[in-house]
């Protein structure tokens, strides 16, 4: 008996053990215009484990902007962007940002999507989902993408090892708006660092490079300015050498304008007015 005691000690505490390391990484701030992602505190309040102490986090210094400035302005709701577009016109939404099992980030204890992805086929052409200047292009992005820490010891692993080219192929758009998006999986880029886009330009091809299953696009969109974080999976962080909190996204659906189901019934259109185009038709 007292074996067997011990044993169900050791499992409670290895139980426990995981749960604090999945522990929510959410923002604390009420005014946070991060969407359908819960606070910490309700966890806290059910009487869940309580999450670990997040510190309010320092930006890595912009390369382009500011050093060690944070801006005083906060982001802009999302409601309240415009100038939008699907970034993959014929797109089939295969994971929305949300709870996740495929997710590498961890929102109140559960992994997360930080993005959307959206398939057609192997090759098809992605445009700018809005317009903006192209921050990167190609697979060293991670200085644009809102990490909260130092990538030093990420950017010697890749170095060491030769590894680079297992990074996926990323584009990097300042929207202008005081958001940034990004477009990952790409096969093939033709946008380059400082290129100015409109949306729906092309700037690359669907493609699989990097950790994917299939040909597919991954978009997600976030503000600097944010003082929400996201976490990363702690397997992740210490495989791959990474900071442990990127800056929180916003679920991009709440930027995109309506579009019509596949096999949907075109709307007439008013007597001696012309028809609009389906969604990703060209209006030539």
């Amino acid at each position: 008996m007292p074996r067997l005691r011990h044993v169900r000690l050791a499992v409670l505490a290895a139980a426990v053990a995981g749960a604090i390391a999945l522990a929510p990484f959410a923002s604390r701030d009420v005014d946070s215009p991060l969407v359908g992602v819960p606070h910490a505190a309700a966890g806290a309040a059910a009487g869940a484990v309580p999450p670990p102490r997040v510190e309010p986090y320092r930006p890595i210094p912009d390369p382009d902007g500011p050093r060690g400035e944070l801006a005083a302005a906060r982001p802009a709701s999302p409601a309240a962007l415009t100038g939008y577009v699907w970034p993959l016109p014929k797109g089939r939404l295969t994971n929305p940002f949300g709870p996740s099992r495929w997710g590498s980030r961890v929102v109140d204890g559960e992994h997360f999507h930080d993005g959307i992805d959206l398939a057609t086929f192997c090759g098809d052409r992605i445009g700018a989902a809005h317009a903006g200047t192209v921050l990167a292009a190609g697979r060293r992005y991670d200085q644009y993408i809102g990490w909260q820490g130092d990538l030093t010891r990420y950017t010697k692993r890749l170095d060491e090892k030769h590894a680079w080219g297992t990074l996926p192929i990323v584009v990097v758009i300042d929207d202008g708006n005081g958001y940034r998006s990004v477009y990952a999986h790409l096969s093939k880029v033709v946008v380059k660092r400082g290129d100015r886009v409109e949306a729906g330009e092309l700037i690359g091809y669907e493609g699989a490079t990097g950790r994917a299953f299939g040909c597919h696009l991954h978009w997600e969109v976030f503000s600097p300015q944010e003082t929400a974080v996201f976490g990363l999976d702690p397997d992740v962080a210490r495989r791959m050498k990474l900071p442990l909190f990127h800056t929180a996204r916003i679920d991009p659906q709440l930027l995109l304008p309506p579009r019509r189901e596949p096999g949907a019934k075109p709307t007439p259109a008013p007597s001696g007015a012309p028809a609009e185009p389906a969604p990703g038709q060209d209006r030539r």
